[in-house]
């Protein structure tokens, strides 16, 4: 069983000796440990002290291009050389890798397809009350979206299997983590929950510039998947609602019509009117996207298939280099020369859609990509 580990960085030359060196060289039930990194348009020396470590996997961005599409392209890469499980975690260090044989054992015994680390989040010293409160609450709200039971649905330090991966598709251009939930809970997909203890903070996030804009984008892509997955809960409410606030003003209308009082009550009628016509647009909605999401599930077969032949065993490339086990770092971890460099046009050439560092340093000229 071959086991990815992969760690999206943005500048991240100081933290990232910190997870290097506590990631397992073995895990019983782990044939292979392999280590990626997904340099997310770093401008430091991350590079070159990923490498100083023995790193040989690389997706490199030209310059930044966010989670959800580190987190992809990272998977993309992990599956096309033979992945049977993908772990996440983060180049800042706040995630204990040495739980990663934890978070894998629910996946190598078959008990689930992903698992995610409850950071246990009402033990963080350095969140506040507030934060706290909404790390529980965006929880709950993404449970109730995915029928699922989760403690911390934020975490980003997350085991998948090989089959959840080929099922799920991040679409979002912020972070995969609460729509991959919401997809993983209404796909029926195992999700286990490992209590992890995290490292001390190093660093403000990158993701959001406060929690604020977090919870808004966390929130949309959370009411973009809960739509996609369950449109009738939305419409038809929505319908339901604004009939019962079209009926109200009309009976009100008809009543006082037939026991004779005096006036035209012509605002119970434009107001009935408004809500009448919010419930036809809400039915109409309806239909719509029930046909999207049959269409939606018509495709999602089809690239589930087009995925099952494009990761399939004799498509696979096998990973340059030796095994995590085998990597041992230089003694000057920044300044070393790699351990293991990927050739071009060999046996480990990276797939397509890939280049290797060199040529991915070739695609850029004064901060402009050729």
């Amino acid at each position: 069983m071959r086991l990815f580990v992969q760690i999206p960085c943005l500048n991240e030359e100081g933290t990232l000796p910190l997870v290097l060196s506590s990631i397992p060289k073995q895990i019983d039930g782990i044939d292979e440990i392999h280590v990626l990194v997904v340099d997310d348009g770093s401008t430091d020396r991350t590079i070159e002290v990923a490498r100083s470590f023995g790193v040989v996997h690389f997706v490199r961005h030209a310059r930044n291009m966010g989670l959800a599409r580190s987190f992809r392209d990272g998977v993309d890469y992990a599956m096309a050389h033979g992945a049977d499980i993908v772990v996440n975690t983060d180049g800042d260090n706040q995630y204990p890798q040495d739980r990663i044989a934890d978070l894998v054992q629910p996946l190598i015994r078959g008990e689930a397809d992903i698992a995610i680390a409850d950071r246990q989040t009402k033990t963080i010293k350095h969140f506040s009350p507030f934060k706290k409160a909404m790390q529980s609450f965006g929880s709950q709200v993404v449970n109730f979206a995915a029928t699922t039971d989760l403690p911390d649905a934020a975490s980003g330090f997350r085991a998948y299997s090989a089959e959840a991966l080929i099922r799920l598709n991040v679409v979002t251009q912020f972070s995969y983590c609460m729509e991959t939930i919401i997809q993983a809970g209404n796909k029926r997909l195992r999700i286990a929950s490992i209590p992890v203890t995290t490292n001390a903070k190093t660093r403000e996030s990158r993701l959001f510039d406060n929690i604020f804009q977090h919870m808004s984008r966390s929130g949309q892509a959370i009411m973009r998947s809960y739509v996609m997955f369950k449109p009738h809960a939305v419409f038809l409410t929505l319908a339901v609602l604004f009939g019962l606030g079209a009926a109200i003003p009309f009976v009100r209308f008809l009543v006082l019509r037939i026991m004779g009082y005096d006036g035209n009550y012509i605002q119970s009628l434009i107001f009935g009117s408004a809500m009448l016509t919010g419930a036809l647009i809400s039915v109409a909605l309806l239909v719509i996207s029930d046909m999207l999401r049959t269409n939606r599930t018509l495709l999602e077969d089809t690239l589930e298939r087009l995925k099952e032949i494009q990761y399939d065993p004799e498509r696979v490339i096998p990973p340059a280099g030796p095994a995590w086990s085998e990597v041992r770092p230089a003694l000057d971890p920044v300044d070393a020369e790699p351990t293991v460099e990927l050739q071009p046009g060999g046996a480990d050439q990276p797939p397509k859609g890939y280049q290797t560092l060199e040529a991915a340093d070739d695609l850029v000229s004064d901060g402009r990509v050729k």
